[in-house]
């Protein structure tokens, strides 16, 4: 079952030149899309599949600042501030509320873990409360059962997975930029070593700038460019079951995890579990992510050959003037794991008896695209014109509106609304051993 998504039909017409041309329809994407067109810029954006359809809709649909990685805190503080004013901007919901989100645990050193993210926070101006074993019961108990302790970030939320990343897109055709579906770009046309044009399937679209948000198919595109991006892709599977619960909105355990839907439903999950399907791209980049891998070692398991047919990492260069492997798969949707489906829906009805009669609406799986560090790469590549905004890391959907702010200053010139340093893909440019990188 693929997962829930809102379709809009967006622009019919390829426009013959644009200020900017974003690439990718995900949540990154049609932020910069956005914030371009609300400043007067003509943008275009293109997306081979449709709008939100890959891993913007298939996450939990958290927008926290709770246990951020300090590059990323401040990013997920400004995201937030902006989630909050887009359906007033838009006229359309994207589902978007400030609930909180609750981490329960009986785990001291994870609690302890928690406190020192608390006491860091605090000097960023950022408020998260530790629970004692009584408030944290109290928080907790649709699950029946006794806790040592938990943290709970109030200004934290959620929005809807299934409704932003079209409704967003919606916004940009409202502010006068063009939104185009089943359009792949194929790369780029260059006139003295920067951006001149891109070259999609349906044509020629004349610009000076480009952005790259193509989420898990970024890292091949740049290797036709000859920039080296480190890009490596995990499988998590997910699933969400009907109304008739009465749970927490936003809630981690070590057991499962659970967010409650717009349609009264909650997706769940298990954290941190996935699937390392076996890529070229994957065999290419292996040193510079062997630390993260050993670091997760204990909830990443072997997969299938899933990501070798979908051609997302794939190291073969491609024509311009041919189908690409991204009209091939217009949309990344892989089979989940089904023992990891059985499982989470196990724990979770053993967490919260008020599930044991509720049925499974859907079960699907994503992409999820990261870098060595886990922190995206937002940035001017060495060719001029083209930035690159990918690498997310599971972390892209709560933190796109930041992501997008950001990438539209960078283009317009204007004053960033965070320090870009920490995120450029400069830093890539050496291996994690600390080698120099082999282009």
């Amino acid at each position: 079952m693929p997962a829930p998504l809102l379709h809009v039909t967006t622009s019919p017409a390829l426009p013959q030149a644009a200020d900017v041309v974003v690439i990718g329809g995900g949540i990154v994407g049609v932020c910069t899309a956005y914030y371009l067109a609300r400043r007067g810029v003509k943008v275009a954006l293109v997306e081979k599949g449709r709008i939100g359809a890959e891993q913007s809709s298939r996450n939990w649909g958290w927008c926290r600042q709770q246990n951020r990685d300090a590059r990323e805190l401040p990013m997920a503080t400004a995201s937030l501030a902006l989630w909050e004013a887009m359906a007033g901007q838009i006229g359309q919901d994207v589902g978007f509320r400030r609930c909180g989100l609750l981490y329960l645990s009986n785990d001291e050193a994870e609690l302890a873990g928690w406190a020192r993210w608390r006491d860091f926070a605090r000097g960023e101006g950022v408020v998260t409360h530790m629970l004692g074993a009584a408030e944290a019961a109290e928080r907790g108990r649709a699950t029946g059962k006794a806790w040592k302790g938990g943290v709970f970030s109030p200004t934290d939320g959620i929005a809807g997975p299934e409704r932003a990343a079209p409704v967003i897109a919606l916004g940009t055709l409202a502010f006068g930029g063009s939104v185009h579906q089943m359009c792949a770009a194929r790369g780029l046309e260059l006139e003295g070593g920067r951006v001149a044009g891109v070259v999609t399937e349906a044509g020629v679209i004349r610009t000076r700038t480009v952005v790259m948000a193509g989420g898990a198919w970024a890292s091949s595109f740049c290797r036709q460019l000859g920039i080296r991006f480190p890009q490596a892709s995990i499988r998590s599977s997910i699933l969400a079951v009907g109304p008739g619960a009465d749970l927490p909105d936003a809630l981690h355990t070590a057991q499962v995890s659970t967010t409650r839907r717009g349609d009264g439903g909650y997706t769940l999950a298990i954290s941190g579990r996935a699937r390392v399907d076996l890529t070229p791209q994957q065999m290419r980049f292996a040193t510079s992510f062997l630390p993260m891998f050993f670091k997760r070692r204990k909830s990443l398991a072997p997969g299938g050959l899933q990501g070798m047919r979908s051609g997302h990492e794939t190291l073969r260069r491609w024509r311009l003037d041919a189908a690409t492997p991204m009209e091939r798969m217009r949309i990344l949707d892989p089979s989940p794991d089904q023992g990891q489906i059985a499982e989470t829906l196990r724990r979770a009805r053993a967490l919260f008896p008020a599930l044991a009669g509720v049925p499974v609406t859907a079960s699907w799986a994503g992409y999820i695209d990261s870098t060595p560090d886990g922190v995206p790469a937002i940035g001017e590549t060495n060719i001029p014109g083209f930035i690159l905004a990918a690498g997310f890391s599971g972390h892209g959907f709560g933190i796109g509106p930041g992501a997008g702010h950001l990438i539209a200053d960078l283009v317009t010139g204007a004053a960033p609304i965070l320090d870009p340093k920490p995120y450029h893909p400069a830093r890539f440019e050496r291996s994690s051993w600390g080698k120099v990188a082999d282009f």
